[in-house]
């Protein structure tokens, strides 16, 4: 049976240079208390002015249209004999008979049919970044507390729009699809139980307050989120589901009762209520965290389902517009264009799923992921469950039980602990992201360390478009620019040429991350790139990557380079990471010269590894 590839094609173009010089002053917005009367308030920005990380409108954003999102690598075809990994692979490979027997044996293990319903009255189940069925607590929860459940989904036009410094769109055109692809999948696996998603294109503000006093729900409910503008818009739903107050009863002497926003913690594989100490208390260095964890504290179990997660309710959705429709990728500023490189990811609850049951039981490669984790090319050196746990379609919770699932049944090594060690560094950045606030989007991070950061454009391009003359940096980008993803490894080379060799602003590092990554989320991402750049929480943190030792260590035949630079595969393996004048001019020197001081200084960017993602 062929491989299932339902992923559709995505265009992907070169963006044009960056302007001659950087907004100085852009604006930022804030939404305003109604939209008939004053939607937003701008600000010149200042960081004095700039309590949270707000939704971003520059008057002069840098030119990258949203149509040309990312960089297109050279339309190349290459034969299976010069490189491996030649032509594309779509993440997870599974059949249609294997994808269908794989979601009905996951469900069926996390489903009881002895669960009852109790409640009274109609709940909204307000899907985020949770796009999933389950383990699911939301919606267990909207179920327990109703008679009828609603699940919605605001498609938020503000996560279409600019990022907050430098203005490059803040969804790329690989993660929108990715989007696409999981709303499609949501909304199939609840209608599979008797529920449908309820998909509307607006701010989640304005739509579910609407949706509440139309269908007289009493509570909505959705998993909490950890940056500013996540919580923004849960002050701001909340603030609408308030204003719905209503007496009850003729008398005026009735307590007013409103809607009510519930939300729960579900994003992380250790409950926040587990922990051993308060997220202001949270060390600042993560093995202490992790010890502390590991130590003191249980992951809790799974939820299961009931039989049956309907009825909708009983009023006639067309009064509010009817169910919706999912965007299209043209309606969100993107187009299409065939794939022919590289690693393509299949959005959506049932593709995450398949993932873990081919990384775990198919291929068996988990027995391994510890030796293999580091690499870079191809589809099974490591889980590449990143992309679905950042859109929540994948619970941590799953992972950690299909790990000790697969350590009963097979064994336990090195490796099968370390993809929960992965999972423990992914919680620890969402914890941080509480404990620090906005300080970790701030140039200083959350220690504010006052360093001096260049904002040179061209630099920057050339680092962007994969044109810095190195070639292990240039492959890279190049990979990060034709599929939205990139592994660990390279993430932390390329971060430490942006700021130890070139020394620019890390913020631009990170808002490129922000556009292109499939798996990007606010605090993982964030939180990296203050790591990367010294200004991070942990005060020993001040991480070198040698480009020339990274490209010996972990590309010694110079295949990866080769696979996304197909000029320097004519050249002996051992020159193709150190190419000469066969490739383009070096823009910049690189910090350490040294072989002494080169090795030393990558010695201390591997000891204490941090996780990009778990990819």
């Amino acid at each position: 049976m062929a491989p299932r590839n339902h992923f559709r094609h995505i265009h992907v173009a070169t963006p044009p240079a960056l302007p001659s010089s950087l907004p100085s002053l852009p604006l930022f917005f804030f939404p305003g208390r109604k939209a008939n009367t004053m939607p937003f308030l701008l600000l010149p920005f200042s960081p004095s002015l700039l309590p949270s990380r707000a939704f971003a409108c520059t008057p002069n954003p840098l030119p990258f249209n949203s149509h040309l999102i990312m960089s297109l690598a050279s339309n190349l075809i290459s034969r299976p004999d010069e490189c491996r990994q030649a032509r594309c692979h779509t993440v997870p490979g599974l059949s249609a008979e294997e994808v269908a027997a794989v979601s009905e044996e996951a469900f069926g293990r996390h489903s009881s049919p002895d669960l009852k319903r109790n409640g009274t009255g109609i709940a909204i189940m307000w899907f985020r970044n949770d796009l999933r069925v389950l383990d699911n607590e939301a919606l267990i929860r909207a179920l327990a507390a109703s008679d009828a459940v609603l699940p919605v989904y605001c498609v938020d036009p503000r996560h279409f729009g600019t990022t907050h410094y430098f203005g490059f769109p803040k969804t790329g055109a690989f993660r929108a699809q990715f989007l696409i692809e999981s709303l499609a999948d949501l909304k199939k696996n609840l209608m599979k139980r008797g529920l449908d998603l309820l998909v509307r294109h607006g701010k989640p503000e304005d739509i579910l307050p609407s949706v509440a006093k139309a269908l007289g729900a009493h509570t909505v409910y959705a998993h909490k989120e950890t940056c500013s503008e996540e919580l923004l818009v849960e002050r701001l739903v909340r603030k609408g589901l308030h204003q719905l107050a209503v007496c009850e009863g003729e008398s005026l002497k009735h307590k007013p009762v409103y809607p009510k926003l519930q939300l729960i913690w579900g994003s992380t594989m250790y409950h926040i209520d587990d922990l051993p100490f308060e997220a202001k208390n949270l060390p600042d260095v993560y093995t202490q965290f992790r010890k502390a964890v590991e130590s003191k504290c249980s992951i809790r179990s799974c939820f299961k389902l009931p039989a049956s997660l309907g009825p909708l309710p009983g009023s006639s959705l067309d009064e509010i517009g009817g169910q919706g429709t999912i965007p299209t990728l043209e309606q969100l500023g993107h187009y299409e264009k065939k794939f022919e490189r590289g690693i393509h990811f299949v959005g959506g609850e049932n593709a995450a799923l398949c993932r873990v049951h081919e990384y775990f039981w198919k291929t068996d490669m988990l027995r391994v992921y510890k030796e293999t984790r580091n690499g870079m090319l191809g589809p099974d050196y490591s889980t590449k469950f990143s992309p679905w746990l950042a859109f929540g379609s994948l619970s941590p919770r799953y992972i950690y039980e299909e790990v000790k699932r697969y350590e009963k049944k097979r064994l336990a090594n090195d490796s099968t602990y370390w993809v929960l060690f992965e999972l423990i560094w992914r919680d620890y950045f969402r914890f941080l992201s509480i404990k620090y606030g906005n300080s970790i989007f701030h140039l200083g991070g959350p220690r504010k360390v006052m360093i001096k950061w260049s904002q040179d454009q061209s630099l920057l391009e050339s680092w962007r478009d994969g044109r810095t003359g190195y070639p292990l940096i240039d492959a890279n980008m190049k990979e990060l620019c034709t599929t939205g993803f990139m592994s660990n490894r390279g993430r932390q080379i390329v971060c430490s040429f942006l700021v130890r060799d070139m020394g620019i602003d890390w913020r631009m590092g990170a808002e490129w991350f922000e556009t292109c990554l499939l798996d990007y989320d606010p605090a993982s991402n964030y939180g990296n790139w203050t790591y990367g750049a010294g200004v991070g929480n942990d005060p020993r943190e001040d991480r070198y990557f040698s480009v020339p030792k990274q490209a010996k260590t972990y590309d010694p035949e110079g295949e990866y380079v080769a696979y996304w630079l197909p000029e320097l595969r004519a050249l002996p393996k051992e020159r193709r990471n150190f190419p000469g004048q066969s490739y383009i001019k070096q823009v910049v020197p690189l910090k350490f010269e040294n072989t002494n001081q080169r090795n030393d200084h990558a010695k201390r960017g591997n000891g204490r590894r941090n996780n990009m993602h778990l990819g």
